[in-house]
């Protein structure tokens, strides 16, 4: 039975950091859904960051209707980047809510950019964990990493526990290679990454 991912996309994602993710798990044989935050009436199309149209598979507050947002459908969730869309997920109450029972039940929770900092942090999702994000983006956290209870870090990817998180539209791949290897294995995304070029 294949894995299954949702990506979260809001109005001013980066596209990259979406878009990179959901090729190469689709690639690892890993079920993606894309669901988009906040769109208004029937309309199923995100506005990234740089004005790209993405049509999201489902609206993610149909999910929550059709009781599919329960930890029990999905083994990880990723929150891509970009701004004003990372603060745009930041602002919905029904990914807080779903980020939080995902990271209770441990499942995977991974964020890339801006995401670890505006929407993880201010959730407590980072406390007790090793963190990057894209620089800077750190001050944002209400006293700064430490007073989050996390310990912010220069690594392009970091994985603690249940938690997976990156610095940016850079790190995209080596991201998704990432989550890959932890719903896989760590085979599985070298593999992906040779064919791929990412390793050289």
């Amino acid at each position: 039975m294949p894995k299954k991912v949702v990506v979260l996309l809001a109005e001013g994602f980066e596209e990259v950091e979406a878009i990179t993710p959901i090729d190469y798990l689709r690639r690892a044989g890993i079920e993606v859904t894309v669901a988009a935050v906040g769109t208004k009436g029937e309309s199923l199309l995100v506005k990234g960051s740089h004005d790209i149209l993405v049509a999201a598979d489902a609206a993610l507050d149909s999910l929550a209707e059709a009781q599919k947002l329960d930890p029990a459908f999905w083994d990880a969730v990723v929150v891509p980047g970009g701004l004003p869309g990372a603060d745009n997920l930041a602002a919905s109450a029904e990914v807080a809510v779903f980020l939080k029972v995902m990271a209770r039940a441990e499942k995977l929770v991974c964020a890339i950019c801006a995401s670890p900092a505006r929407v993880l942090a201010p959730l407590g999702l980072l406390a007790g964990k090793k963190f990057s994000c894209y620089p800077g983006q750190e001050a944002v956290i209400p006293g700064g990493p430490a007073v989050a209870g996390a310990e912010l870090t220069q690594d392009r990817v970091v994985v603690d526990g249940n938690i997976i998180t990156s610095q940016g539209a850079g790190t995209a791949g080596e991201f998704a290679c990432a989550i890959v290897a932890e719903l896989t294995s760590e085979d599985d995304a070298k593999k992906l990454a040779e064919k791929l070029l990412l390793l050289s």
